[in-house]
């Protein structure tokens, strides 16, 4: 029996977004297989140091050097530049030239943690301690009892820089903050969820074992300097010229029976990062020069020299088009912008703060989200008709499917993202990225399915 009339209109007129798993499902193994080296990026790269660290690695192997100003590059050149060692921006260059705009791919590479107070070493009731002062929105309570490593690095007082990476590798040491037995937290269980552990008790255990010496006042606290100071040299006023954090000791793994899913810590927004990097690395002869940055300070405001709000870009920018005699603000107004950060995946457990027809779904490729912000769209990049179609006609011409979303119902709360300040560079720019499950929380969910195809749309944007 044929379509009805009625089956044939709703085909051509109304949209409906598909799994991909269910409509191209030899599709799964390739997505598996990409997100192995997605998985190996995570545990590389947990702190934005070591993101940058790592990309220059994976660049370096394919062909990129250290962009050099008033230098004239021809088609395919690849080149890149290292930001203070936190952030990173890598260019192919394409046929145009320069003055027809750049395809800009901005992903940031800082998550939520745990950051170590300027002054953190403390000793209390024969427990060693440090102090932190958490980083970005987290909801502070899932962050008890979760093993940590140590990452950061010390700038000792001759100069030295020194990297801590502890807690990673087998054999390790993890450290952690303690939480109330059940049996004795009838008072904590009355505060409200938010506050089932205040920031002020984010206190991080180092150790329980004294120097033996008891004429020395704080011996529990010298012991852990004493440490320090043998592996590291470090002494405690070194921990002023230090960023040292705190983050999971999890490594990346498969969630699922299916495996189908990625769980790990600081996926938002690495996931991006990752994608937009891969798909920069692979590209060869770009129609448009592409630009791709991972940034830093995002979860904060996007502030200061690493981060989007500063102009660290806009300084780049010039110096890019400075060999080929153009004025960069034209360069910018005929550029194009993927702000390539996550958005929420529906949750079926907690449906209440979605809105079902724009919320984003777990198989359904990247998410389009036209304006962030919350509420009435406060602090958000509102795209406008030309560029969704500009950005949507890229994705189609490569068969790549995708979906629309916006973060949550109206009232519900609400987000931003780095497009805001892209935009006011005057580039048009759209948010596109993976949906994630638990966002925020110390172990993160995304689809390899959608992780693969993020990938594809950043790199059919780069074509």
């Amino acid at each position: 029996m044929g379509k009805t009339e009625g089956q044939k209109l709703e085909e051509k007129l109304c949209y409906k977004i598909k799994n991909i798993g269910m409509e191209k499902p030899e599709e799964i193994e390739k997505a598996i297989e990409f997100c192995e080296g997605y998985k190996k990026y995570l545990d590389n790269a947990k702190i934005e140091r070591e993101a940058v660290k790592y990309s220059i690695e994976m660049a370096e192997e394919r062909g990129y050097v250290p962009f050099e100003r008033s230098k004239k590059y021809k088609t395919g050149d690849k080149v890149y530049f290292n930001n203070r060692g936190k952030n990173i921006i890598l260019t192919t260059f394409g046929k145009r030239p320069l003055i027809d705009g750049v395809h800009f791919n901005i992903a940031h590479i800082d998550s939520p943690r745990l950051d170590l107070k300027p002054n953190p070493l403390y000793e209390k009731d024969e427990i060693a301690y440090f102090k932190t002062h958490y980083y970005g929105g987290i909801k502070k309570y899932q962050w008890g009892v979760t093993p940590l490593a140590m990452h950061g690095r010390v700038m000792l007082k001759d100069g030295t820089a020194v990297d801590l990476n502890i807690g990673e590798n087998e054999g390790d040491p993890v450290f952690v903050v303690s939480d109330l037995l059940p049996h004795l937290s009838q008072q904590q269980n009355q505060r409200k969820l938010a506050d089932g552990i205040k920031g002020e008790e984010l206190n991080i255990i180092l150790g329980s074992t004294p120097i033996a010496d008891k004429e020395v006042k704080k011996a529990f606290k010298l012991k852990v300097l004493s440490i320090l100071n043998e592996k590291y040299g470090m002494i405690e006023e070194d921990f002023l010229r230090a960023e040292i954090t705190m983050v999971p000791a999890q490594h990346a793994v498969d969630v699922g029976l299916d495996r189908s899913l990625v769980g790990a810590y600081g996926q938002d927004d690495k996931v991006c990062a990752y994608t937009a990097l891969m798909a920069e690395l692979e590209c060869k002869e770009p129609e448009y020069t592409t630009v791709t940055v991972l940034v830093d300070k995002e979860e904060i405001g996007s502030v200061g020299v690493t981060g989007m709000a500063g102009d660290m870009l806009l300084h780049y920018m010039e110096d890019l088009v400075e060999a080929e005699g153009e004025r960069v603000r034209d360069v910018l107004r005929n550029s194009l912008c993927l702000s390539a950060d996550v958005n929420a995946a529906f949750d079926p457990t907690f449906p209440d703060v979605y809105e079902s027809n724009n919320a984003s779904y777990l198989n359904r490729g990247p998410v389009l989200t036209k304006y962030t912000g919350s509420r009435g769209k406060s602090g958000s990049n509102d795209a406008s008709a030309e560029t969704m179609q500009r950005v949507i006609s890229y994705m189609e011409s490569d068969d790549v499917m995708w979906q629309i979303g916006e973060l949550g119902k109206v009232d519900a709360g609400g987000g931003g993202t780095i497009a805001m300040f892209i935009a006011n560079m005057d580039v048009d720019t759209v948010d596109l990225g993976v949906p994630v499950l638990s966002m925020h929380a110390p172990f993160e969910i995304t689809s390899k399915l959608d992780v693969y195809y993020t990938y594809k749309a950043f790199a059919a944007f780069n074509k």
